[in-house]
């Protein structure tokens, strides 16, 4: 159904521009980028031909005359580029390359580029979204305006749902990279004490204090995620770490969807052993009709954002300028 997706104009204006002939860039999945970025700067590398979304079976075809392909989510192996004979690039759109089937491009001589660092700030910023929105109550308080209950009150203020500050909160951040010590250096300056772990074991940074798993567990009112999908995170969040943490806790997923065992969190949520919890991703993405957490309609416990946190306008737009330059200095 999005085979009309192909943008014939972006092959007519890179010619006209004088771009190089004789290199084709192929994108096979525009729509995860979205349709309000700017592709433009492409044309000078080349002939660019676009799609907005493309099927396993559609791949081979659309890519045999490729010499770049530039995706995100597509599957990259010898069943969709086996076809492409002129391959020598692949950018992958995202930080993660799990799609990427690193042994069979090696055997073929294709090179291949990510990009890490592009999203911090965006990533950073849904973090303290999903954390106000559920410390705060902002869903009730919305509602109570919106349902007319406030006009007329008794009093100006209501108490009916509580909230705290997060100062002289314990945070506790599970993977301190980039984006980890971005939403740390944030928690302190609204006043939390800040305490990691590192599932891999990597030896403490200066400047953080560095817990173990149970330590950070027991003692965090709030808990965030912010670490890789690899051995030693997939499953991390599961039934046993969920009982030690405290029932008045927030936890807070923008790592990646398989490190929670949703089943878990969702009995966790649902006899009161954490308070709430905010999602950016989730083990099956788009959400599947099977996940547990699609029941809990409860906004006080549960928000779920369809992998956003990445996705600002600034965030995207750098993302396909550094991929520009990274095409350009291949070629």
């Amino acid at each position: 159904m999005y085979s009309e997706n192909l943008l014939f104009d972006s092959v007519s204006t890179s010619r006209s521009r004088g771009g190089r002939k004789n290199m084709k860039l192929v994108f096979l999945d525009t729509k995860t980028i979205g349709e309000d970025i700017d592709l433009s700067a492409y044309d000078a590398l080349g002939e660019v031909v676009k799609y907005g979304f493309s099927t396993l079976e559609e791949i081979p075809e659309r890519v045999k005359d490729a010499d770049v392909l530039i995706v995100n989510k597509i599957a990259i192996n010898e069943q969709t580029i086996g076809t492409a004979k002129n391959l020598k690039l692949v950018c992958v759109t995202a930080t993660g390359t799990n799609n990427l089937d690193k042994e069979y491009l090696k055997k073929r001589g294709i090179a291949w580029r990510n990009v890490a660092g592009y999203s911090t700030e965006s990533v950073t910023q849904h973090t303290f979204a999903l954390l106000f929105y559920l410390l705060e109550k902002i869903r009730y308080y919305d509602d109570y305006v919106k349902d007319e209950k406030y006009i007329n009150d008794t009093v100006f203020t209501h108490f009916a749902e509580h909230f705290n500050e997060v100062n002289g909160k314990t945070w506790g951040i599970i993977g301190l990279g980039t984006i980890g010590r971005r939403v740390a250096d944030i928690a302190k300056a609204f006043g939390a004490r800040v305490i990691y772990y590192s599932a891999s074991g990597s030896p403490a940074q200066e400047g953080y204090e560095q817990v173990d798993f149970e330590t950070l567990l027991t003692t965090s009112d709030i808990v965030s995620v912010h670490a890789p999908l690899n051995e030693y995170t997939k499953d991390l969040m599961d039934r046993e770490a969920f009982a030690k943490m405290k029932k008045t806790a927030i936890f807070l997923n923008l790592g990646r969807g398989p490190i929670v065992v949703e089943q878990d969190l969702y009995e966790a949520l649902e006899t009161g052993e954490i308070a709430a919890a905010g999602l950016d991703v989730l083990c099956e993405e788009p959400m599947s009709e099977t996940n547990p957490l699609a029941k809990i309609k409860d906004s006080k416990k549960l928000i779920i954002t369809p992998h956003i946190a990445w996705a600002s306008v600034e965030a995207r737009n750098r993302l396909m300028q550094i991929i520009v330059e990274q095409i350009r200095e291949f070629l």
